[in-house]
């Protein structure tokens, strides 16, 4: 098989000689298997091409790979698989028809149907390629086969796919609670859109946003969960091999690709390609530790970031002293500073929808409104819907701002901080400055509930966050998040 093959458009790709199928009588079926083995060291995209004739009315495609034992600390074979119909395979084109990583061993696509992460449509004749991804080798190379099924008949009539709206009922101008990194069955989640609507109202959510990975299949499935009190935007986890990105609240039906790497030098082609689509870009877990998810595209095209993702971890602690840097550098280079926020990557049981979630102030609840808010850090991340704050600063005669806000005043003017906290019982208070902590707080007491004040000028103080830290054991580390704001910057701006 790996005869006739070939560099294609697409960054470290691979592709190999077709599988051919002829014309058949309607209700026939017909089957080729490929078998071949992929070296270590091996392109990050193998394609197989598969000649479809016409009159087909599905194409079946099922897989398996072996599974050797590797030596300890050594990676062992996870080959993922995805399709690409007869308009090909170029980058950002097209002829995406579905990717299910390695969640599925198999998958089916006809006009009225198709598996869970893959799009409905006309099966047209052409070359048709399967994609392959190995994630990773084992020493011993990994041996794969293929079975291709067509079935020959008249197609079904092509549904017409209907989104959710854009907007819902709200509050008017209020703090507004959103999980925007989620997973359902559509890519590696266990959960139906059903399921995860009805755990985020539970967890006190006002908005949500679908993030399947390298797929927008899921798009036509949320219509029905929207509501009054549920706000769904649409976007994909962007699965690039140097890091994850979520594209937050596209417009429907807009696919993201993922195949390349930091130096193939396309990302930001790709990043505009989100915001042209009304999405945000928002690099995720970008100190993750596994395999591909450490970001590694810089943050130059970032909208906002993913500091805290699911329950607080290590990583987590490591982004959040990553974006505290970046605010200093922004301090000091007089330029835009890039907000955080947290969401939950729930992919099944038991991860928690909402641990933790972004509560962001806005004018409505509406996609525009909650993307202004979130690129404008007038936000703060918490573990769920018992936590609440209120965080500002106040100058000597009466200036006032909120989070993600500015106080302008003059570098010797006092300032107070002031912090009203809720839902946060035996919580430690941190006020963090471009100096680092220079206020220390608490513990809150059983009921969860204090305010804390702080005095400080703009000539000590570049800007103020503040941290809501869970009690620890003896030792120099802090506990883990309840909560923390985006920052309050203090003085006029450069």
């Amino acid at each position: 098989m790996l005869a006739r093959s070939k560099v294609t458009g697409t960054a470290a790709a691979l592709t190999l000689g077709s599988v051919t199928f002829a014309a058949a009588a309607d209700g026939d079926q017909e089957t080729r298997t490929i078998r071949g083995t992929l070296p270590t060291g091996s392109p990050d995209f193998v394609y197989v091409p598969v000649e479809v004739p016409s009159g087909v009315r599905e194409i079946k495609v099922s897989y398996t790979y072996d599974r050797p034992a590797v030596p300890a600390g050594t990676a062992g074979n996870a080959l993922d698989i995805g399709v690409f119909d007869e308009r090909g395979t170029e980058l950002g084109g097209p002829g995406f028809r579905g990717w299910s990583g390695g969640a599925r061993s198999e998958f089916f696509l006809r006009a009225d149907d198709a598996t869970p992460g893959y799009l409905p449509g006309r099966v047209r004749a052409g070359t048709w390629h399967i994609a392959l991804g190995p994630y990773t080798v084992a020493p011993q190379g990994l041996s794969y086969e293929i079975t291709v099924t067509l079935t020959y008949g008249e197609q079904g009539a092509v549904v017409e796919p209907v989104y959710p709206p854009g907007r819902a009922k709200g509050r008017g101008r209020a703090w507004y609670r959103g999980d925007c990194h989620l997973h359902s069955w559509y890519s590696d989640g266990r959960r139906t859109p059903a399921e995860i609507a009805a755990l985020a109202r539970a967890a006190g959510l006002d908005f949500i946003n679908t993030s399947e990975h390298n797929t927008h299949a899921a798009h036509a499935h949320w219509a029905d969960e929207a509501g009054d009190d549920l706000l769904i935007m649409l976007g994909e986890e962007v699965t690039t091999r140097n890091g994850h990105v979520v594209a937050l609240g596209t417009d429907p039906g807009t696919f993201v690709d993922w195949r390349y790497r930091a130096r193939d030098h396309r990302f930001g082609r790709f990043a505009r390609r989100i915001r042209k689509a009304g999405g945000l870009v928002v690099p995720a877990h970008p100190h993750a530790t596994c395999i591909g998810c450490n970001w590694k595209f810089g943050f130059g095209e970032a909208d906002a970031v993913e500091v805290w993702n699911g329950p607080y971890t290590p990583d987590d602690e490591v982004a959040l002293a990553d974006w505290d840097g970046m605010l200093v550098a922004s301090v000091r280079e007089g330029r835009d500073w890039i907000a955080a926020m947290g969401n939950s990557d729930a992919h099944r049981d038991p991860d928690v929808v909402g641990l933790p979630q972004t509560v962001v102030l806005t004018d409505d609840l509406s996609r525009a409104a909650i993307q202004e808010g979130i690129r404008a850090g007038r936000s703060y991340v918490a573990e769920s819907k018992n936590v609440s704050l209120s965080f500002t600063a106040t100058g000597g005669k009466g200036e006032h701002a909120g989070i993600g806000g500015r106080l302008a005043a003059a570098p010797d003017t006092p300032v107070t901080v002031r912090l009203e906290v809720a839902g946060a019982p035996r919580c430690t208070v941190r006020f963090v400055t471009d100096q680092g902590v220079l206020f220390t707080g608490g513990p809150l007491p059983g009921a969860g509930s204090g305010v804390f004040e702080w005095r400080t000028t703009p000539a000590y103080a570049a800007y103020v966050r503040a941290e809501l830290r869970h009690e620890t054991a003896a030792g120099p580390l802090p506990g883990a998040l309840a909560a923390f704001t985006n920052p309050i910057f203090l003085g006029r701006a450069h």
